[in-house]
């Protein structure tokens, strides 16, 4: 469920929705880093910055800033999460379920962190990777057909080391993290609906 051996071309034709999301990531993490022409106006404009939301209404602020990173590593543990754990729920939930599952919890996330700390600023896909994990809890509790036992343990044991290290590391959104997993646990039995059962991980 969790190990990848199909080659890049494999992958990219199986999982379009992850390759085009890690691709647009990628490419704007080294845009900025590079300080192409308009680079800093794309930060900027694309920032999870709260204040703009609450004070002047710029909304496109819950979406933008899953696809903007703080670092080259901060980009990289986000995308290998994405190519580690989306795969099956992609398979799963089909192309577009999966994509309203990954971009919604997102904007869910970062429109719940506006209500918790109105002057928080932040960039990162961690809490629409962190819904997949709500998602597979979902599945764990409610949809036993859609998840074996083994991979169950798999998932519930990185959950809590992600949770520990959320915990203690510093620079970390933590709102985004736990309201991530949150919106993820509450679509997945909507986006789960009418899917077929033998698809068992």
């Amino acid at each position: 469920m969790f190990i990848r051996t199909e080659s890049f071309k494999g992958f990219t034709r199986l999982y379009p929705v992850i390759t085009a999301l890690v691709g647009l990531q990628l490419f704007l993490m080294l845009y900025i880093e590079l300080g192409l022409p308009f680079s800093n106006t794309i930060y900027t404009f694309g920032l999870g910055f709260n204040p703009a939301i609450v004070l002047n209404n710029e909304y496109w602020r819950l979406l933008t800033p899953i696809f903007l990173h703080a670092g080259l590593m901060h980009v990289i543990f986000n995308c290998f999460s994405l190519v580690l754990f989306g795969p099956a729920l992609e398979d799963i939930l089909g192309k577009f379920r999966f994509l309203v599952l990954f971009l919604g919890s997102g904007v869910l996330a970062n429109l719940a962190s506006v209500f918790a700390d109105p002057n928080l600023v932040h960039v990162g896909s961690s809490g629409a990777v962190y819904a997949l994990f709500g998602a597979y809890v979902y599945m764990i509790f409610d949809r036993k057909d859609l998840i074996d036992r083994q991979n169950a343990q798999i998932v519930l044991i990185i959950l809590v080391i992600g949770v520990v290290m959320s915990a203690f590391s510093e620079n970390v959104n933590l709102y985004a993290h736990m309201f991530g997993f949150v919106a993820g646990a509450v679509l997945a039995p909507l986006l789960l609906i009418n899917r077929p059962k033998n698809k068992r991980f």
